[in-house]
Protein backbone atom coordinates (compact mmCIF):
# COMPACT_ATOMS: atom_id res chain seq x y z
CA UNK A 1 0.00 0.00 0.00
CA UNK A 2 0.98 3.56 -0.55
CA UNK A 3 1.02 6.33 2.06
CA UNK A 4 -1.43 8.71 1.08
CA UNK A 5 1.89 11.03 2.71
CA UNK A 6 3.61 9.77 -0.53
CA UNK A 7 0.91 10.59 -2.63
CA UNK A 8 0.25 14.15 -1.51
CA UNK A 9 3.99 15.00 -1.15
CA UNK A 10 4.99 13.25 -4.36
CA UNK A 11 1.81 13.33 -7.11
CA UNK A 12 3.30 14.44 -10.10
CA UNK A 13 7.09 11.92 -9.96
CA UNK A 14 4.20 9.20 -8.84
CA UNK A 15 1.59 9.28 -11.25
CA UNK A 16 4.23 8.77 -13.96
CA UNK A 17 6.01 6.18 -12.41
CA UNK A 18 2.13 4.46 -12.24
CA UNK A 19 1.92 5.39 -16.08
CA UNK A 20 4.84 3.31 -16.59
CA UNK A 21 2.60 0.38 -14.89
CA UNK A 22 -0.13 0.49 -16.39
CA UNK A 23 -2.27 2.42 -14.23
CA UNK A 24 -4.30 4.68 -15.90
CA UNK A 25 -7.06 5.93 -13.14
CA UNK A 26 -6.84 9.37 -12.57
CA UNK A 27 -5.06 10.23 -8.73
CA UNK A 28 -6.52 13.85 -8.51
CA UNK A 29 -9.57 12.16 -7.03
CA UNK A 30 -7.41 10.04 -4.09
CA UNK A 31 -6.08 13.95 -3.39
CA UNK A 32 -9.39 15.60 -3.48
CA UNK A 33 -11.26 12.87 -1.10
CA UNK A 34 -8.07 13.09 1.30
CA UNK A 35 -7.85 17.01 1.40
CA UNK A 36 -12.53 16.74 2.24
CA UNK A 37 -11.32 13.87 4.90
CA UNK A 38 -8.25 15.97 6.45
CA UNK A 39 -10.80 19.07 6.63
CA UNK A 40 -13.33 17.65 8.10
CA UNK A 41 -11.17 16.00 10.33
CA UNK A 42 -9.89 19.36 11.58
CA UNK A 43 -13.10 20.49 12.21
CA UNK A 44 -14.32 17.79 14.11
CA UNK A 45 -11.15 18.46 16.74
CA UNK A 46 -12.15 22.35 16.86
CA UNK A 47 -15.64 21.00 17.31
CA UNK A 48 -14.47 18.11 20.34
CA UNK A 49 -12.18 21.03 21.72
CA UNK A 50 -15.31 23.35 22.39
CA UNK A 51 -17.06 20.93 23.61
CA UNK A 52 -14.51 19.68 25.97
CA UNK A 53 -13.80 23.17 27.09
CA UNK A 54 -17.78 24.36 27.74
CA UNK A 55 -18.39 20.98 29.59
CA UNK A 56 -15.79 21.80 32.03
CA UNK A 57 -17.34 25.30 32.36
CA UNK A 58 -20.80 23.67 32.72
CA UNK A 59 -19.70 21.80 34.89
CA UNK A 60 -18.63 25.05 37.18
CA UNK A 61 -21.36 27.04 36.45
CA UNK A 62 -23.44 23.88 38.07
CA UNK A 63 -21.03 23.77 40.82
CA UNK A 64 -21.75 27.13 41.64
CA UNK A 65 -25.38 27.20 41.40
CA UNK A 66 -25.52 29.47 38.33
CA UNK A 67 -28.05 29.02 35.16
CA UNK A 68 -26.13 26.37 32.73
CA UNK A 69 -29.25 25.86 30.49
CA UNK A 70 -27.91 27.76 27.19
CA UNK A 71 -24.37 26.10 26.99
CA UNK A 72 -26.25 22.71 27.37
CA UNK A 73 -28.57 23.48 24.90
CA UNK A 74 -25.78 24.56 22.18
CA UNK A 75 -23.75 21.95 23.26
CA UNK A 76 -26.17 19.36 22.44
CA UNK A 77 -26.31 21.06 18.65
CA UNK A 78 -22.11 20.21 18.81
CA UNK A 79 -22.69 17.42 19.59
CA UNK A 80 -25.02 16.76 16.81
CA UNK A 81 -22.56 18.43 14.61
CA UNK A 82 -19.73 15.85 15.44
CA UNK A 83 -22.06 12.58 15.24
CA UNK A 84 -23.08 13.95 11.57
CA UNK A 85 -19.21 14.59 10.72
CA UNK A 86 -17.83 11.70 12.23
CA UNK A 87 -19.84 9.67 10.02
CA UNK A 88 -19.22 11.63 6.65
CA UNK A 89 -14.98 11.03 8.26
CA UNK A 90 -15.93 7.11 8.59
CA UNK A 91 -17.28 7.02 4.81
CA UNK A 92 -14.59 9.07 3.59
CA UNK A 93 -12.02 6.92 4.99
CA UNK A 94 -13.43 4.14 3.52
CA UNK A 95 -13.78 5.50 -0.10
CA UNK A 96 -10.14 6.70 0.21
CA UNK A 97 -8.77 3.21 1.74
CA UNK A 98 -10.53 1.68 -1.01
CA UNK A 99 -8.66 3.72 -3.40
CA UNK A 100 -5.27 4.00 -2.33
CA UNK A 101 -5.70 -0.56 -2.02
CA UNK A 102 -6.82 -0.68 -5.71
CA UNK A 103 -2.95 1.23 -6.32
CA UNK A 104 -0.37 -0.79 -7.45
CA UNK A 105 3.30 -0.68 -6.20
CA UNK A 106 5.70 1.87 -7.37
CA UNK A 107 8.54 0.35 -9.34
CA UNK A 108 11.95 1.01 -8.52
CA UNK A 109 14.15 3.69 -10.17
CA UNK A 110 16.09 0.91 -11.60
CA UNK A 111 13.67 -0.65 -13.33
CA UNK A 112 13.96 -1.39 -17.19
CA UNK A 113 10.66 1.20 -18.79
CA UNK A 114 8.20 -0.59 -21.11
CA UNK A 115 4.74 -1.40 -21.48
CA UNK A 116 5.28 -5.38 -21.97
CA UNK A 117 7.42 -8.22 -22.02
CA UNK A 118 8.55 -7.30 -25.02
CA UNK A 119 10.86 -4.99 -23.24
CA UNK A 120 12.14 -7.30 -20.03
CA UNK A 121 15.91 -7.69 -19.78
CA UNK A 122 17.45 -10.69 -20.10
CA UNK A 123 20.43 -10.75 -17.41
CA UNK A 124 22.46 -14.14 -18.52
CA UNK A 125 21.60 -17.38 -19.70
CA UNK A 126 23.49 -20.24 -17.64
CA UNK A 127 23.57 -23.93 -18.53
CA UNK A 128 23.79 -25.92 -21.72
CA UNK A 129 21.97 -26.80 -24.81
CA UNK A 130 20.79 -30.52 -25.29
CA UNK A 131 22.47 -31.27 -28.26
CA UNK A 132 21.54 -34.90 -27.95
CA UNK A 133 20.66 -36.77 -31.78
CA UNK A 134 17.37 -37.87 -31.50
CA UNK A 135 13.96 -37.25 -31.25
CA UNK A 136 12.96 -35.62 -28.21
CA UNK A 137 9.64 -36.42 -26.87
CA UNK A 138 7.81 -34.03 -24.59
CA UNK A 139 6.70 -34.01 -21.20
CA UNK A 140 3.19 -35.27 -22.14
CA UNK A 141 4.50 -38.11 -24.20
CA UNK A 142 6.87 -39.37 -21.49
CA UNK A 143 4.57 -38.88 -18.84
CA UNK A 144 1.71 -40.83 -20.86
CA UNK A 145 4.48 -44.22 -21.91
CA UNK A 146 5.61 -44.05 -18.36
CA UNK A 147 2.98 -43.54 -16.39
CA UNK A 148 4.16 -41.07 -14.32
CA UNK A 149 0.68 -38.85 -14.45
CA UNK A 150 -2.95 -39.18 -15.45
CA UNK A 151 -4.66 -36.20 -16.19
CA UNK A 152 -7.60 -38.17 -17.92
CA UNK A 153 -8.46 -39.49 -14.40
CA UNK A 154 -7.61 -36.22 -12.77
CA UNK A 155 -10.60 -34.61 -15.24
CA UNK A 156 -13.11 -37.01 -13.97
CA UNK A 157 -12.12 -36.42 -10.21
CA UNK A 158 -11.83 -32.35 -10.56
CA UNK A 159 -11.95 -30.84 -14.35
CA UNK A 160 -9.23 -29.68 -16.30
CA UNK A 161 -6.02 -28.13 -14.60
CA UNK A 162 -5.52 -30.59 -11.41
CA UNK A 163 -2.75 -33.00 -12.35
CA UNK A 164 -2.86 -37.04 -10.68
CA UNK A 165 0.62 -38.12 -10.49
CA UNK A 166 1.01 -41.51 -10.49
CA UNK A 167 3.36 -44.25 -9.64
CA UNK A 168 7.67 -43.00 -9.78
CA UNK A 169 5.98 -39.65 -11.11
CA UNK A 170 4.21 -38.55 -7.86
CA UNK A 171 8.07 -40.62 -6.02
CA UNK A 172 9.42 -37.51 -8.16
CA UNK A 173 7.56 -35.04 -7.33
CA UNK A 174 8.07 -35.71 -3.93
CA UNK A 175 11.79 -35.89 -3.82
CA UNK A 176 11.92 -32.48 -5.81
CA UNK A 177 10.31 -30.90 -2.95
CA UNK A 178 12.06 -32.79 -0.28
CA UNK A 179 15.17 -31.78 -2.23
CA UNK A 180 14.51 -28.18 -2.57
CA UNK A 181 13.40 -27.81 1.15
CA UNK A 182 16.05 -29.41 2.51
CA UNK A 183 18.53 -27.22 0.58
CA UNK A 184 16.93 -24.06 1.35
CA UNK A 185 17.26 -24.72 5.08
CA UNK A 186 20.39 -26.70 5.21
CA UNK A 187 22.39 -24.28 2.72
CA UNK A 188 20.69 -20.58 2.57
CA UNK A 189 19.24 -20.64 6.22
CA UNK A 190 15.68 -21.23 5.51
CA UNK A 191 12.99 -21.37 8.71
CA UNK A 192 10.81 -24.75 6.91
CA UNK A 193 7.04 -23.90 7.71
CA UNK A 194 4.10 -25.74 7.15
CA UNK A 195 1.45 -22.98 6.66
CA UNK A 196 -2.42 -23.19 6.90
CA UNK A 197 -3.63 -23.59 3.28
CA UNK A 198 -6.87 -22.07 3.73
CA UNK A 199 -6.46 -17.82 4.99
CA UNK A 200 -8.48 -15.02 6.11
CA UNK A 201 -9.56 -12.00 3.91
CA UNK A 202 -6.59 -9.88 5.64
CA UNK A 203 -4.15 -11.89 4.82
CA UNK A 204 -4.46 -12.00 1.21
CA UNK A 205 -5.23 -8.16 1.25
CA UNK A 206 -1.91 -7.66 2.86
CA UNK A 207 -0.25 -9.74 -0.65
CA UNK A 208 -2.00 -7.12 -2.41
CA UNK A 209 -4.24 -10.44 -3.88
CA UNK A 210 -7.68 -8.69 -2.43
CA UNK A 211 -9.36 -6.51 -3.57
CA UNK A 212 -8.29 -6.34 -7.58
CA UNK A 213 -7.69 -10.03 -7.69
CA UNK A 214 -10.27 -11.83 -6.07
CA UNK A 215 -12.07 -13.52 -9.67
CA UNK A 216 -8.40 -15.22 -9.61
CA UNK A 217 -8.98 -17.21 -6.30
CA UNK A 218 -11.35 -20.22 -4.93
CA UNK A 219 -13.38 -18.58 -1.96
CA UNK A 220 -15.24 -20.24 0.64
CA UNK A 221 -17.94 -17.71 1.43
CA UNK A 222 -19.34 -19.47 4.36
CA UNK A 223 -16.06 -18.66 6.24
CA UNK A 224 -14.71 -16.44 4.36
CA UNK A 225 -11.56 -18.00 4.00
CA UNK A 226 -9.41 -18.63 0.44
CA UNK A 227 -7.46 -20.96 -0.63
CA UNK A 228 -3.46 -20.15 -1.09
CA UNK A 229 -2.58 -19.13 -4.49
CA UNK A 230 1.20 -19.41 -2.96
CA UNK A 231 2.40 -19.98 0.50
CA UNK A 232 3.58 -16.27 0.09
CA UNK A 233 0.77 -15.63 1.79
CA UNK A 234 0.62 -17.51 5.04
CA UNK A 235 4.77 -16.91 5.19
CA UNK A 236 4.16 -12.59 4.96
CA UNK A 237 1.48 -12.36 7.28
CA UNK A 238 3.22 -14.85 9.88
CA UNK A 239 4.04 -11.22 11.61
CA UNK A 240 0.97 -9.37 10.44
CA UNK A 241 0.26 -6.56 13.24
CA UNK A 242 3.52 -7.24 15.06
CA UNK A 243 6.43 -5.20 16.13
CA UNK A 244 9.94 -7.10 15.64
CA UNK A 245 13.17 -6.10 17.27
CA UNK A 246 15.52 -5.07 14.97
CA UNK A 247 17.89 -8.05 16.47
CA UNK A 248 14.86 -10.09 14.95
CA UNK A 249 16.34 -8.99 11.27
CA UNK A 250 15.78 -10.75 8.28
CA UNK A 251 13.07 -13.21 8.53
CA UNK A 252 13.69 -15.92 6.56
CA UNK A 253 10.74 -18.90 5.81
CA UNK A 254 10.58 -21.61 3.41
CA UNK A 255 7.08 -23.38 2.87
CA UNK A 256 6.09 -26.52 0.74
CA UNK A 257 2.58 -25.80 -0.19
CA UNK A 258 -0.35 -26.65 -2.76
CA UNK A 259 -1.14 -23.70 -4.70
CA UNK A 260 -4.60 -22.80 -5.80
CA UNK A 261 -5.63 -20.59 -8.47
CA UNK A 262 -8.83 -19.98 -10.44
CA UNK A 263 -6.84 -18.37 -13.70
CA UNK A 264 -9.97 -16.46 -14.41
CA UNK A 265 -7.62 -14.15 -17.29
CA UNK A 266 -5.94 -16.77 -18.91
CA UNK A 267 -8.09 -17.94 -21.03
CA UNK A 268 -6.81 -19.18 -24.87
CA UNK A 269 -3.21 -19.34 -23.14
CA UNK A 270 -1.03 -22.51 -22.69
CA UNK A 271 -3.30 -25.14 -20.75
CA UNK A 272 -1.46 -28.74 -21.72
CA UNK A 273 0.23 -30.65 -19.55
CA UNK A 274 1.97 -28.58 -16.93
CA UNK A 275 2.11 -25.31 -18.69
CA UNK A 276 -1.14 -23.81 -16.60
CA UNK A 277 -2.91 -25.77 -13.90
CA UNK A 278 -5.23 -24.55 -11.28
CA UNK A 279 -3.75 -26.78 -8.47
CA UNK A 280 0.28 -27.09 -8.73
CA UNK A 281 3.09 -27.70 -6.20
CA UNK A 282 5.65 -25.05 -5.03
CA UNK A 283 8.28 -24.54 -2.36
CA UNK A 284 8.33 -20.64 -1.44
CA UNK A 285 10.82 -18.26 -0.05
CA UNK A 286 10.10 -15.16 2.34
CA UNK A 287 12.43 -12.72 3.60
CA UNK A 288 11.19 -10.01 5.69
CA UNK A 289 14.27 -7.31 6.17
CA UNK A 290 15.12 -4.23 7.44
CA UNK A 291 14.84 -1.37 4.12
CA UNK A 292 18.10 -0.40 3.25
CA UNK A 293 18.76 -4.12 2.98
CA UNK A 294 16.24 -5.53 0.60
CA UNK A 295 17.52 -4.90 -2.88
CA UNK A 296 20.89 -6.77 -1.81
CA UNK A 297 18.54 -9.59 -0.03
CA UNK A 298 16.94 -9.72 -3.63
CA UNK A 299 19.82 -10.41 -5.26
CA UNK A 300 20.31 -13.05 -2.26
CA UNK A 301 16.94 -15.03 -3.16
CA UNK A 302 17.15 -14.84 -6.08
CA UNK A 303 20.61 -16.45 -6.45
CA UNK A 304 18.85 -19.53 -3.44
CA UNK A 305 16.25 -20.15 -6.27
CA UNK A 306 18.78 -20.22 -8.96
CA UNK A 307 21.05 -22.58 -6.77
CA UNK A 308 18.49 -25.62 -7.48
CA UNK A 309 18.47 -24.80 -11.31
CA UNK A 310 22.13 -25.38 -10.99
CA UNK A 311 22.08 -28.20 -8.92
CA UNK A 312 19.81 -29.65 -11.14
CA UNK A 313 22.35 -28.99 -14.13
CA UNK A 314 18.68 -27.20 -16.37
CA UNK A 315 19.60 -24.27 -18.91
CA UNK A 316 17.50 -21.40 -17.70
CA UNK A 317 18.18 -17.60 -18.07
CA UNK A 318 17.43 -14.96 -15.51
CA UNK A 319 15.09 -11.89 -16.62
CA UNK A 320 14.47 -8.45 -15.51
CA UNK A 321 11.06 -7.39 -15.55
CA UNK A 322 10.31 -3.87 -17.24
CA UNK A 323 7.75 -1.43 -15.37
CA UNK A 324 4.43 -2.80 -17.82
CA UNK A 325 5.10 -6.34 -16.65
CA UNK A 326 5.48 -6.12 -12.84
CA UNK A 327 2.53 -7.10 -10.78
CA UNK A 328 0.83 -5.56 -9.00
CA UNK A 329 2.85 -5.34 -5.77
CA UNK A 330 6.15 -5.68 -6.82
CA UNK A 331 8.76 -2.59 -6.83
CA UNK A 332 11.18 -5.11 -8.91
CA UNK A 333 11.00 -8.90 -10.15
CA UNK A 334 13.49 -11.33 -11.32
CA UNK A 335 11.73 -14.30 -13.27
CA UNK A 336 13.69 -17.63 -13.62
CA UNK A 337 12.67 -18.69 -17.20
CA UNK A 338 13.60 -22.42 -17.62
CA UNK A 339 14.06 -24.24 -20.95
CA UNK A 340 12.32 -27.11 -22.47
CA UNK A 341 14.49 -28.62 -25.08
CA UNK A 342 11.29 -30.62 -26.86
CA UNK A 343 8.45 -27.93 -26.17
CA UNK A 344 11.20 -25.79 -27.75
CA UNK A 345 10.39 -22.38 -25.35
CA UNK A 346 11.40 -20.30 -22.53
CA UNK A 347 9.34 -21.74 -19.35
CA UNK A 348 8.76 -19.39 -16.19
CA UNK A 349 9.34 -21.15 -13.20
CA UNK A 350 10.55 -19.03 -10.64
CA UNK A 351 9.26 -14.99 -9.96
CA UNK A 352 11.29 -13.29 -6.97
CA UNK A 353 10.12 -9.07 -6.19
CA UNK A 354 11.37 -6.95 -3.83
CA UNK A 355 7.62 -5.13 -2.31
CA UNK A 356 9.81 -2.67 -0.35
CA UNK A 357 7.08 -1.63 2.38
CA UNK A 358 3.49 -1.89 0.49
CA UNK A 359 2.55 -5.29 1.72
CA UNK A 360 4.29 -4.76 5.58
CA UNK A 361 1.57 -1.24 5.46
CA UNK A 362 -1.35 -3.17 4.03
CA UNK A 363 -0.31 -5.82 7.13
CA UNK A 364 1.15 -3.82 9.26
CA UNK A 365 4.34 -5.20 9.65
CA UNK A 366 6.87 -3.19 11.70
CA UNK A 367 10.33 -3.31 13.79
CA UNK A 368 11.36 -0.96 16.17
CA UNK A 369 15.20 0.05 15.60
CA UNK A 370 17.39 -0.55 18.18
CA UNK A 371 19.44 3.41 17.84
CA UNK A 372 16.49 5.68 18.22
CA UNK A 373 13.77 3.36 19.31
CA UNK A 374 11.29 4.65 16.29
CA UNK A 375 9.22 2.03 14.80
CA UNK A 376 9.09 1.56 10.76
CA UNK A 377 7.65 -0.84 8.20
CA UNK A 378 10.21 -4.07 7.17
CA UNK A 379 10.21 -4.60 3.88
CA UNK A 380 8.97 -8.17 2.30
CA UNK A 381 10.65 -10.01 -0.45
CA UNK A 382 9.27 -13.97 -1.96
CA UNK A 383 10.42 -15.86 -4.73
CA UNK A 384 9.57 -19.03 -6.06
CA UNK A 385 12.21 -21.80 -4.79
CA UNK A 386 10.77 -23.69 -7.33
CA UNK A 387 6.96 -24.23 -8.60
CA UNK A 388 6.99 -28.10 -9.44
CA UNK A 389 5.19 -28.19 -12.77
CA UNK A 390 7.41 -26.47 -15.09
CA UNK A 391 10.03 -28.01 -13.52
CA UNK A 392 9.11 -31.09 -14.04
CA UNK A 393 8.18 -30.57 -17.82
CA UNK A 394 11.86 -29.18 -18.24
CA UNK A 395 13.42 -32.06 -15.74
CA UNK A 396 11.57 -34.87 -18.10
CA UNK A 397 12.87 -33.43 -21.47
CA UNK A 398 16.08 -32.53 -20.60
CA UNK A 399 17.05 -35.96 -19.03
CA UNK A 400 15.50 -38.17 -21.54
CA UNK A 401 17.02 -40.99 -23.28
CA UNK A 402 16.45 -42.06 -26.95
CA UNK A 403 15.27 -45.60 -25.40
CA UNK A 404 11.82 -43.82 -24.13
CA UNK A 405 13.61 -44.01 -20.62
CA UNK A 406 14.87 -40.69 -18.37
CA UNK A 407 17.93 -40.45 -16.02
CA UNK A 408 17.29 -38.99 -12.46
CA UNK A 409 19.69 -36.21 -12.02
CA UNK A 410 22.08 -37.41 -9.18
CA UNK A 411 21.00 -34.71 -6.33
CA UNK A 412 17.57 -36.58 -6.73
CA UNK A 413 18.84 -40.15 -6.94
CA UNK A 414 18.59 -39.95 -2.96
CA UNK A 415 15.70 -39.27 -2.44
CA UNK A 416 13.85 -41.51 -5.09
CA UNK A 417 16.18 -44.63 -5.04
CA UNK A 418 16.52 -44.44 -9.03
CA UNK A 419 18.75 -43.78 -11.25
CA UNK A 420 16.47 -44.04 -13.96
CA UNK A 421 12.83 -44.42 -14.87
CA UNK A 422 11.65 -46.93 -17.37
Amino acid sequence: MISVERIRNNFEALKSSLISKGYGDDLSEILSIDKDYRESLSIVNDLRAERNKVTDQIAELKKTKQDAVDKIVSMKAVGGKIKDLEAEISEKKEKLDELILNLPNIPHESVPHGSNESKNKVIYEWGEENTQRFNLKTHLSLGSNLKLFDFERSAKLSGSGFPLYTGKGALLERSLINFMLEFQTQENGYLEIIPPLLVNSNSVLTTGNLPKFSEDMYHSEIDDLWLIPTAEVPLTNIHCNEILSESDLPKKYTAFSACFRREAGSYGKDTKGFQRLHQFNKVELVQLVKPEQSYKALESLTSHAEMILKALNLKYRKIELCTGDLSFSAAKCYDLEIWAPAEGKWLEVSSCSNFEDFQARRGNIRYRKEVDKKVDFVHTLNGSGLATPRLLIALLETYQNADGTVAIPEPLQDYTKLKIID
